[in-house]
């Protein structure tokens, strides 16, 4: 049987789709992106932003309308769509075949079993849902059933994905969220915050190093609430499990060494980067400004490993919407976590998300947003106006007030800001070598036969099986600190197989989005793998 997956959203989403993807393989499923050829669709659904539920809901009317044309095909709704949405979605698409929470993934090759069953007729067996109303007991669960195994049985292909040449990788060490922010429906869709063994995190590391990654990036909700407590999860066959976090107060107060023997994310920083040396860049996303202790930053800065990339949203400069918003700090308080981070490391970079027009959002709000922009050296932030998402606080206790044309405006306006604000944080590398590691090679635009540049914008991405030996060759990548990087190579340096190295690069111009560069020594790729 052939499967399409397709994944709208997160980088959580990614990962899921990568371990469904390895847990659907060792049972004999096949993988196509040709929708004529699929047997089953999986479409694994993001509910944090409008733009990804309207996709998703554009592909299953896509399958709705193939399916009334005769073509025999499961489909399935997977991930946080399917969790918040619930079997109500099959009432009103009746197309789908199946649906998957994201706490429940590791039943997914029974549910598309009972899909393709003849005569099938509770429709019970193809839902499996964890449910709201259970969350903490849910989640109990989940720290002890076989939702841990699909990280810890990760069958990982380098090849699957030419675009990055199987080079780079990411580690989940903490799922769900304790934070409730009221836009926000993480918490209920994926269930409180539970802590993969450390053990285990560094033991996938390892693996994922001997299959040739050069890059990892540890990925949760909140990764600087990771916290593992050991002695208090241990399974019948003596194996710790993932456990459920502490909850936010843990955090006010200092870990006492001689009565607790705890991981925190600092130790598991550590621990990754002194086990695992081939790891060549160890990055993790995201972070929350409040409780980012110091000695996270200690383990940064003393591990050159380690990149020193925070991504760190703020979501407004107004502490009134922030108060709104639920998140826990004020715009002092996420100040003075920034200009600690800035003052113990040297050169790091910050991203941010921002979100525009929430609930009672005024013209002063939005200034105060603008002075937290300029206050910030952010390379980049992600900008989006507040869109209203079924089950979050704000959508059933505070009126989507803010007109549409306004909302416009504001991102307009602070996408423009942040614009010269990047453009700033770019230029301050230009002629200065960087490291960066080669994710893509493309086609830049030829010359015009007056002689002008068509432009410089990559017109294709090109994979290892469809070379082009005729257009300029341009490689894209990343530095250290997550700043796209492009530069020349010619064809006789074989591009291709430069992707998934890290190569010197001198920067010699820059711009709102990137960094244009020259390659120091096409000799030199000190992690060419290929």
């Amino acid at each position: 049987m052939k499967v399409l997956l397709e994944t709208f959203g997160c980088q959580m989403n990614e990962l899921d789709s990568e371990l469904v993807t390895s847990h659907l393989e060792v049972r004999g499923y096949s993988f196509t992106n040709d929708l004529d050829d699929a047997d089953i669709v999986l479409y694994n659904t993001c509910s944090v932003r409008e733009q990804a539920e309207n996709k998703a809901f554009s592909r299953i009317g896509l399958i709705g309308r193939r399916k009334e044309a005769g073509q025999q095909i499961i489909l399935g709704v997977i991930g946080c769509m399917a969790e918040r949405d619930g079997t109500d979605m099959m009432r009103r698409h009746p197309q789908v075949d199946l649906l998957c929470g994201p706490g429940e993934l590791d039943r997914l090759p029974m549910l598309i079993d009972n899909a393709m069953a003849d005569g099938i007729v509770n429709r019970s067996d193809t839902v499996a849902l964890a449910g709201n109303r259970h969350r903490r007991s849910a989640t109990l669960a989940a720290a002890e059933d076989d939702l841990e195994m699909l990280d810890r049985r990760r069958v990982f292909n380098p090849d699957r994905d030419e675009a990055f040449a199987g080079r780079s990788a990411y580690v989940r060490i903490t799922r769900g969220c304790n934070k409730f922010c009221t836009y926000c429906v993480v918490p209920y869709t994926r269930g409180a915050e539970i802590h993969r063994p450390p053990d285990s995190i560094i033991q996938e590391c390892r693996e994922l190093a001997d299959k040739g990654v050069v890059e990892v990036t540890l990925i949760g909700q909140t990764v600087n609430h990771y916290r593992y407590t050991h002695g208090t999860t241990i399974s019948i066959s003596g194996t710790p499990t993932a456990q459920v976090g502490p909850g936010l107060s843990a955090f006010r107060k200092p870990l006492d060494s001689a009565t607790e023997r705890v991981t925190s994310f600092a130790d598991l920083l550590h621990a990754i980067h002194e086990q695992v040396p081939q790891i060549q860049r160890l990055r993790f996303v995201t972070s929350y400004p409040r409780d980012f202790t110091d000695d996270i930053l200690t383990v940064m800065s003393e591990n050159h490993r380690i990149c020193r990339y925070l991504h760190v949203p703020a979501q407004s400069g107004s502490d009134r919407i922030l108060k709104l918003m639920n998140r826990g700090y004020s715009v002092s308080e996420y100040l003075e976590f920034i200009d600690r981070a800035t003052s113990m490391l040297e050169d790091v970079s910050i991203a941010g998300d921002i979100i525009v027009g929430f609930p009672t959002e005024t013209d002063q709000d939005h200034e105060a947003t603008r002075a937290l922009l300029k206050r910030v050296p952010f390379k980049n932030n992600f900008i989006f106006k507040y869109s209203p998402r079924p089950g979050t606080t704000a959508y059933d206790r505070l009126p989507d007030d803010v007109p549409n044309e306004v909302k416009k405006a504001r991102n307009n306006d602070l996408l423009s800001l942040q614009s010269a604000i990047s453009k700033r944080a770019h230029d301050r590398w230009v002629g200065r070598e960087v490291e960066v590691f080669v994710e893509r090679a493309g086609k830049r635009a030829r010359e015009k036969q007056d002689g002008t540049q068509a432009g410089t914008v990559e017109l294709k991405w090109m994979t290892r099986n469809e070379p082009d030996q005729t257009a300029p060759w341009q490689l894209s990548g990343r530095t250290p600190g997550d700043l796209i990087t492009v530069f020349d190579v010619d064809q006789a340096d074989d591009p291709m197989s430069m992707v998934g190295s890290i190569l010197p690069v001198r920067i010699e111009s820059s711009g709102p989005l990137l960094l244009r560069g020259r390659i120091l020594d096409r000799s030199l790729k000190s992690c060419n793998l290929t």
